[in-house]
């Protein structure tokens, strides 16, 4: 197989072809939130608690000055992208998933003895793994 045919079947193959998808569709939904965040959230805060900007706080030791007002600007708008992210993206799609979970809750099948704690059938009445003898809610002799 030479080796254009290799790399076409590598493209091809599904995972490649999802994960470009994928990366795309994140782009796009990043550029969404993050005006977003920047268009509604932020002057909404800013409404309420004046501007959230700290650009303009630095410190200098020996001619050198740290800006460390950028830093708090980004750690401040990572954590209101998350937030937004969370109440916004997280919560309502969890909510909706919830109501349209149509599985039966699982009936056990087995239990645990009591004694050594394997898994037993419901039905069995005698552990398959040290003998003991099983009755409904039988609990260990204490010794």
């Amino acid at each position: 197989m030479s080796a254009a045919r290799e790399f076409r079947a590598f493209i091809l193959r599904g995972n490649v072809v999802d994960l470009a998808i994928a990366v795309v569709i994140g782009a796009a939904f990043g550029a969404v939130v993050a005006s977003l965040v920047a268009d509604i959230v932020t002057p909404l805060i800013a409404a309420i608690f004046g501007k959230p900007s700290f650009d303009s706080l630095h410190f200098t030791i020996n001619h050198s000055t740290f800006l460390y007002g950028h830093f708090l600007n980004a750690v401040f708008t990572f954590l209101v992208v998350a937030a937004v992210l969370f109440f916004f993206v997280v919560k309502p799609l969890n909510m909706l998933l919830a109501r349209r979970k149509t599985e039966l809750p699982v009936d056990p099948s087995t239990r645990d003895c009591p004694y050594c704690l394997s898994s037993v059938p419901l039905a069995a009445t005698r552990c398959a793994f040290c003998t003991s003898e099983l009755s409904a809610g039988s609990q260990p002799a204490r010794v």
